[in-house]
């Protein structure tokens, strides 16, 4: 299993100004990074409400953090669903969500297609067993238009070669169905420029990005989530966000502009935080990594 490090983990928790007895909602659970230090800050007396698709994920959380006197909740559901399963444990006071949007590296062991250096089935769903009527990304490549492919790769995977990409993907679906990551990685090699497939980064690794984004229509899950968690908060709570993806820091930056204008919450930071060069040095999958916080008025 491939090591998983939380980026920004001190500033995030740190930026949640929490206190001994409060309680807080980790929206993304992952292998329990943030969760730990959320326990350690709220202490015995207080509570963390953590949220996860992958219960092979849970699982794993709850075997690191199985010696904290914390009470911690473990959620196998989507985090824009937080008012609910809220009410349902009667939580009513929320001092601190933590949303970290980055990739947890294990994902890539999940056997979902996620990885491009990987041949396995081309699902990419969060969800750890899909929905029978799911959307996959076996399906987009198959079924969806010339034109919404150039769309999604070109708009949410901010590719360049988008077109080439695509008109790679059509022909080979024509003469035969792409159902595994490695066919989809080695389509795109072969359709962009050879300087394109020699740079540091995979030259797939956008397109991957844009179909997993589009398979679990993150940007309007995390846009509901936002704005539950607004409504959510105790008045001096504050939420911390970490972004990896400039779309999802562009939403997360206009939803609380708006929410700055209506009078709801104030900025923490006028400037989003970003990963020292020490840390993007011992890991730099942080180099794309911002935090922005803000507090409930």
């Amino acid at each position: 299993m491939q090591k998983h490090t939380t980026v920004l983990l001190h500033e995030a928790i740190e930026g949640l100004n929490l206190n001994a007895g409060d309680t807080v909602i980790d929206a993304t659970l992952g292998l329990g990074g943030h969760t730990e230090m959320l326990a350690d800050v709220v202490g015995k007396t207080g509570t963390v409400l953590a949220f996860d698709l992958d219960q092979n994920a849970i699982n794993a959380a709850k075997k690191r953090l199985s010696d904290k006197k914390t009470t911690i909740h473990y959620v196998h559901g989507n985090f824009r669903d937080m008012d609910m399963y809220a009410k349902e444990l009667q939580i009513t006071q929320i001092h601190g969500i933590l949303f970290d949007l980055g990739w947890n590296a294990t994902q890539l062991e999940s056997g979902r297609g996620f990885s491009f250096m990987r041949d396995e089935p081309l699902v990419m769903t969060l969800q750890d067993t899909p929905e029978e009527d799911a959307v996959t990304a076996e399906t987009i490549v198959n079924t969806w238009s010339e034109q919404d492919l150039v769309d999604i790769i070109r708009t949410i995977g901010e590719e360049q070669f988008a077109k080439r990409i695509v008109q790679a993907i059509v022909r080979e679906r024509t003469q035969e169905r792409i159902k595994t990551s490695g066919q989809l990685a080695q389509i795109v090699h072969d359709a962009v420029p050879v300087f394109y497939r020699n740079r540091k980064t995979h030259p797939a690794t956008k397109t991957f990005q844009a179909l997993r984004i589009v398979v679990n229509n993150e940007l309007s899950t995390l846009t509901t989530a936002l704005e539950k968690s607004i409504a959510l908060l105790s008045q001096k709570g504050r939420i911390a966000v970490i972004t990896f993806h400039s779309l999802e820091d562009g939403l997360v930056k206009r939803l609380f502009k708006q929410q700055v204008q209506a009078g709801t919450i104030a900025l923490v930071n006028k400037k989003p935080l970003t990963p020292t060069k020490e840390e993007i040095t011992s890991n730099p999958r942080a180099r794309s990594a911002k935090l922005r916080i803000i507090e409930k008025l």
